[in-house]
């Protein structure tokens, strides 16, 4: 989807130097009680982190790609990083001294990381999905093709066929197989035109099976849609998907 490593390295370079100037900032400070004085215990109060002092556009530049660095790592359930190691190994680097890792080590074990990291979550929504498909394939009705594709046809269209090469304009409706919505042109009201094979492996199979005038509900094994990777923050990797497809025309 993108070189995940050159992201994360190239965002730790710059997040340091905020990092380094905030821990600075941020100290805790406690009062020792006189000897003779009994208190009860109380809930030991956190101070709040002092924001950084921007001085300059390279200060504000730092701050500006820590935050990002930050909410990346966030947004991938990544929150234990620690700062003291990124803090020594990013100065150390900087100014030409030993690190763990070479750079070209560090892409590896980063994409490696990552790598696992995603099976892992990936890991859960493959056999929801390949549960899903295996129960839904004895409905009445269903199809299932040689590819693992399966399809329910809601309405039996009469014109013809598209093929690879065509373009069409469908409606559809979009969800996860726990009915999660991610995607609706019928919510928005507007239908899309593309290229057949320009879409998941799965549509571009049924689309080619549908009369235009048909709507068809597809169930995309996970192969045939985003495989091992995500499609934004909506659909996980390794995600089966549900879409309810009418195909109102080839598009000349």
């Amino acid at each position: 989807m993108y070189k995940l490593e050159k992201t994360i390295l190239a965002a730790l370079v710059a997040g340091v130097l905020v990092t380094t100037g905030s821990e600075a900032q941020t100290i805790k400070k406690t009062t020792k009680p006189a000897a003779t004085v009994k208190k009860a215990p109380s809930t030991p109060v956190k101070a709040a982190a002092t924001p950084a002092v921007l001085k300059n556009k390279m200060d504000s530049l730092s701050a500006a790609i820590g935050v990002s660095f930050s909410n990346s790592l966030n947004s991938q359930g990544i929150s234990d990083i620690n700062t003291e190691v990124l803090t020594k190994t990013i100065n150390a680097s900087l100014k030409g001294g030993k690190t763990a890792f070479t750079p070209e080590d560090a892409n590896k074990f980063i994409g490696e990381y990552f790598q696992k990291l995603t099976e892992e979550k990936g890991a859960v929504f493959r056999v929801e999905g390949e549960k899903f498909l295996e129960e839904n394939k004895k409905k009445e009705g269903v199809v299932t093709t040689e590819s693992g594709l399966q399809y329910q046809i809601i309405k039996a269209g009469e014109g013809p066929k598209p093929a690879a090469t065509d373009k069409v304009k469908t409606h559809y409706h979009g969800t996860l197989t726990n009915g999660t919505v991610f995607d609706s042109s019928v919510e928005r009201g507007e239908p899309v035109e593309f290229p057949v094979n320009g879409v998941i492996k799965g549509w571009t199979e049924a689309l080619q099976l549908m009369p235009v005038g048909s709507k068809w509900k597809l169930f995309i094994p996970y192969q045939l849609a985003y495989g091992e990777r995500a499609a934004g923050p909506q659909i996980p990797a390794y995600s089966a998907l549900v879409f309810e497809v009418e195909l109102l025309e080839i598009v000349k």
